[in-house]
């Protein structure tokens, strides 16, 4: 369990997972904890520069918005950290060495709860021509552009990062943040 308490956020780290998606998304009821209906694993990924990599999700008719790379786990994952990986390298062509687990998002879906687990990440290769997913194949779903923020300055609060509650997590421990990326360069 993090126990690290450089992050701040109005939430208990050292509780068990279920116990944070609770806190985190109060809509959700104790009767409903534990029926997830899917998972998803997200990467808060810096690169070098200090800068975070993020997807620019442009729709058709729609005012663009930014997202952090990932997707859903998958039966043949072997653990969520490895749909992470998997999902680095489906969506931007990249690998990364992950840092640890600093995030939850939740939230009540229709057929049960939907959890996002968000990893600090540091960039180790990018090769844009090798990515795969399957949203690329599909132009009816938009574009799904690499755009690169600088954590410190103005830059990302001016942006419409998805979900709200992750950006202000990531305003408010830019410095731990970069930190745990730093310590496994």
């Amino acid at each position: 369990m993090l126990k690290d308490r450089r992050f701040r956020y109005p939430y208990p780290w050292d509780t068990l997972m279920c116990q944070r998606a609770a806190v985190i998304y109060p809509a959700m009821t104790e009767q409903r904890v534990g029926s997830v209906q899917r998972r998803a694993a997200r990467a808060i990924l810096i690169d070098d520069q200090r800068r975070l990599l993020l997807i620019k999700r442009t729709k058709p008719n729609e005012p663009p918005y930014w997202t952090t790379p990932g997707g859903g786990v998958e039966e043949t994952d072997e653990s969520v950290e490895a749909a992470l990986h998997r999902e680095l390298a489906e969506e931007l062509g990249a690998t990364a060495t992950v840092a640890s687990h600093v995030f939850l998002f939740s939230y009540a879906g229709e057929d049960g709860d939907v959890v996002h687990h968000f990893f600090v990440a540091r960039l180790s290769a990018l090769d844009e021509s090798t990515r795969t997913g399957t949203e690329f194949s599909d132009p009816a779903r938009g574009s799904y552009e690499l755009d690169r923020v600088a954590l410190r300055g103005d830059g990302l609060a001016a942006l419409d990062l998805k979900p709200a509650p992750l950006k202000e997590f990531i305003l408010d421990n830019r410095a731990a943040l970069l930190s745990e990326a730093a310590s496994v360069a």
